[in-house]
């Protein structure tokens, strides 16, 4: 089985942000990145596969400047075969569907059986990226994946939905999955796989291999959300508490 699990880097979310000076992205200068949480799920989840399946190959690839390197690494030393970096220097410029153009360029003849992404990025959070390459490729999709078991040439994905409820649906493969929180626990590298990490192959193209300069974005402004007012703590007995939140409501003419 050909197995692609796709992968992005993002700023640590214990970060301090703040806006470029172009007013177009996070300025970069103090950030420290780590791999994407959820797709630390699906480098997990195919490596699982892998072990379970025994002759499975394992690619991963990911989108970005030479820094998405260490992330490769580290999905490299938790048992993925080999990286694949499209080099973009100005990566955060693509909507989800340009991103998910390049993934389905690079993809679309090497015969995968399965991929696996992240439900959502922590710093973009619109969760497209995964459905559209599949819908790019004609794939069968299963999204927010917190339970996976594979036998016999199918996928039998849990899926957690609204309000909790847990979905289970079954994809015959080729299928292309996203991974959500609970799905597994991610294994931590060790030091010998981190040493094997560093002999695996890593191919770099270009990300002009796969998506035209005529097809690139524009980020027109970000700002951080407006400041609002403080929220106000009311203590005393349920008597006290009533007659204060009446005379809140009087005041701020609250109907």
């Amino acid at each position: 089985m050909k197995i692609l699990v796709c992968i992005k880097q993002v700023p640590d979310m214990e970060s301090r942000f703040k806006i470029n000076a172009e007013g177009t992205w996070f300025d970069e200068a103090d950030l420290a990145f780590r791999m994407n949480e959820y797709d630390e799920y699906a480098v997990e989840q195919a490596v699982q596969l892998k072990e379970q399946l025994g002759d499975a190959d394992v690619t991963v690839l990911s989108i970005g400047p030479k820094r998405v390197s260490e992330a490769l690494k580290k999905a490299l030393a938790m048992g993925c075969d080999r990286g694949v970096h499209v080099q973009d220097d100005v990566a955060w410029k693509m909507d989800p569907a340009q991103i998910a153009d390049v993934i389905a360029a690079f993809a679309k003849d090497k015969g995968f059986d399965l991929l696996f992404t992240g439900m959502q990025s922590q710093d973009r959070g619109s969760a497209q990226v995964g459905v559209l390459v599949a819908e790019k490729l004609q794939l069968a999709c299963a999204t927010t994946l917190v339970g996976f078991d594979f036998a016999d040439g199918v996928v039998t994905a849990k899926r957690e939905l609204e309000g909790g409820i847990k979905g289970v649906v079954k994809l015959r493969l080729p299928a292309l999955v996203t991974c959500q929180l609970g799905l597994n626990t991610p294994r931590y590298p060790t030091l010998p796989n981190i040493m094997k990490a560093k002999k695996k192959e890593v191919l770099a193209f270009p990300v002009a291999d796969f998506l035209s300069a005529e097809e690139a974005a524009a980020t027109t402004s970000m700002y951080p959300p407006q400041k609002k007012g403080t929220g106000l703590v009311l203590e005393g007995d349920v008597g006290e508490l009533a007659d204060k939140l009446v005379a809140i409501f009087k005041d701020k003419r609250v109907a």
